[in-house]
Formats: structure tokens, sequence, C-alpha cells
């Protein structure tokens, strides 16, 4: 799984049972994380603005060789041969997502079957947006198979570049295996405008590392409240979004609007985190009825302190839910979405749905992901 923060690549090894009721068990046997090099990062960064058919074919097939490598080191994290793996599930990297009419991710899945030995499921959003859904989010069916709580209903928040929420209704509940009550979708900005204004205000560090940048400035509420006003905010579910809208060019007049309210550089790091949380809160308000009681974080936010406070905060003053990590529930929070598709990938192997409709709008169940076999 390769995600809009534009990080690297994380890979996970899993081995899933099906259970009673419509759960999954899963086992982690393996997780790495490959972080892309400057170089790496700024040719995605930039295919996703233009680029020539010959840049757009390399970029295709390097990012094949990128997974193949990230699936290869996950593969000896885990002690598991070539051909003790029932399938390599690769996401590959979203360079456009058009939600009614088109998405693509990069990744050539001949590549990885080549280079691992294994079979590959790819293309894992494209069956979803045909059918007339908005191809995200994906890791919904994961977060309710896995992740349910098992008496109350449960929130399981990824801050990701992007941020998106999966509510599930108890594991016990009669609806647990049905998926008739899930309600997902994309709330907003995750990271994507936090990591964007420290690269362009702190000489291109990545990011803001434990958050300290963000702790040591003051939030300006008046640009908050103005980017609230964006209307994909107003847009009810199901949305789903990307850095097509959180841009470059949205990071920049974000930085404007922070500099003409009197914000110094630790000033806008910190009204980019609370647009955030903040987000999260608003988009909770608006859209989530069921009453949840605790909401799981994961993703790269979840490891910002500073974040996770203004989470809790803008939750607190919204409905009081408990505030969680990802990590002390389960496993490694990296490996949660590289988990759910490798659950996608299981499912495409079974001939079972990987979408929730309800979540993302499709005309119903699909089998979601291309199958690329490994010569035998």
């Amino acid at each position: 799984m390769s995600g809009t923060s534009l990080d690297g690549i994380s890979a996970a090894v899993a081995r899933f049972r099906d259970l009673p009721g419509g759960r999954v068990q899963c086992e982690l046997l393996g997780f790495t994380h490959r972080a892309y090099q400057h170089g790496e990062r700024t040719r995605l960064e930039q295919a996703m603005q233009l680029g020539t058919a010959r840049e757009y074919c390399r970029v295709q097939a390097d990012v094949g060789d990128w997974m193949a490598d990230a699936a290869l080191a996950a593969m000896a994290d885990a002690g598991v041969a070539a051909h003790e793996v029932a399938a390599v599930a690769s996401h590959g990297q979203t360079l456009w997502h058009e939600p009614g009419h088109s998405t693509w991710q990069v990744g050539d899945a001949a590549r990885i079957a080549e280079r691992t030995g294994c079979d590959v499921v790819s293309d894992f959003r494209s069956r979803d947006v045909a059918a007339g859904g908005q191809g995200a989010p994906l890791v919904t069916i994961a977060d309710c198979m896995l992740f349910a709580h098992d008496t109350e209903w449960r929130a399981l928040q990824n801050i990701g570049g992007i941020g998106n929420v999966t509510v599930v209704p108890p594991a016990n509940s009669h609806d647990a295996g049905t998926m008739a009550s899930v309600r997902a979708f994309d709330t907003g900005p995750g990271v994507v405008i936090i990591d964007g204004v420290v690269r362009a205000l702190y000489d291109g560090l990545p990011y803001d590392r434990d958050g300290a940048i963000a702790a040591g400035g003051r939030v300006i509420e008046s640009v908050v409240d103005a980017a609230l006003r964006h209307p994909y905010f107003d847009a009810a579910p199901p949305k789903s979004t990307g850095r097509e809208l959180f841009s470059r060019a949205y990071v920049a007049q974000f930085i404007q609007d922070c500099e003409l309210a009197g914000a110094a550089p630790a000033d806008t790091v910190a009204t980019a985190t609370a647009l955030t949380a903040r987000s999260l809160a608003d988009q909770y308000r608006r859209f989530i009825p069921e009453p949840v009681h605790d909401i799981v974080l994961s993703g790269g936010g979840a490891h910002n302190p500073t974040l996770v406070r203004m989470v809790g905060a803008a939750m607190a003053h919204e409905n009081g839910a408990q505030v969680c990590i990802f990590d002390g529930l389960y496993f490694d929070g990296e490996a949660k979405e590289a988990v759910a598709f490798a659950l996608l990938g299981y499912l495409h192997l079974s001939g079972r749905a990987g979408n929730v409709p309800s979540a993302t709008g499709a005309r119903g169940p699909r089998i979601l992901g291309s199958l690329t076999p490994v010569v035998r």
C-alpha cells in the first residue's frame, strides 16, 4: 500500500481465517516500510500534475519494481517463501482519483509477479467506480470484518495524507456480517496540508516530527473557520477526495491566508494541524448519528501527539467519544492499510465482494481487483 502521504510503501504479510458471523481473524506475520527517496517522491508528485506518455510509462514500471521490493522485504521479515504466499495484493500508487468518473493507480502487477514469484491481485478501485461508486474508501470491509468492537459502535479513523473514517456496529449485533449499517467516507485532509506546509516553510523538512513545530505555534482560528467552509465539507457521503483537491495550490493559498492573518511559520503549521482535527469533529457532527463509543486513530497522523491532542479536544467538544490509538488495541497501525488490502486480495481469491456499497455508493457488491498469475 502506498497512500496520499507519499512517505513510502507499507507491506504486510497476513494470514486470514474465516470466523462465524462474517468476521475474519487476522494474524500479522511480518511488516516492513520502504520509504520513498526524495527523487522518487518528487517524480510521483510531478506525475500527479503533468507528464508525457513516456514518463507515465516509466513510472508505471518503476513503481511496480518498488512494490516488488517492499513485498519481498515483508516476505523475508515474515520468513515465508513465495510458494507459501497465496497472492500479493497491491494497491499501487494513486496518481489521479476522480469520483464518479475514473481512478488511476500505477505499479505494474506483471513486474511484481515476475519479481516475487507470486500471483498478484491489483487495481482494486476501478470495479467499484465502474459500478457507480466512489472507489473509496476501500478499507471499510477490513474495519468491519477485523476491527469491530465486541459490544459498541466504533469509528476507525485513518489519518494518512487524507483522512477517512469507517463507523461499524458492534460485532455481536445482527448487522456485523451484513455490512448494512456500515458508514464510511473521506473526512478531508489528514496530514497532506500539514506536510505540505512544513515542506514549504522549513526548507524541505518532510513532516512535523512528533508535532513539535505545531506545539510551539498558535492556531489562527479565522483561517480554520474559512477553510471549513469549503464545499467538500458540506457534501454528504458517500464521498472521497485526494491530492486533486488538497493540492500544492491549496497548500500555497493556505500559507498565504495564514501569513495575511499575521502567522509565523510555526503558527501556520499549528493552524494546518487544527484544520485536520476540527474537520474530523465537523464531519462526525454532520454525518455520523450513531452512538460512537470510541474513535480508533491510525495512519501517520496517529504518531503526531499534537494532532492527537487536538483531535481529542475537538471530539470531546462535539460528542465525548473516547479517542485511542490503533497500535494499543491490535498491531502496528502503520501496517493497517496494507493488511486491509491483503484482506481484499484474500476476498478476491475466494470469490467474495470487497466493496461496501453503503460506503462507496456503488450499485451493489463487487469482487474487486484483477489477477495477474505467476508462471508455474
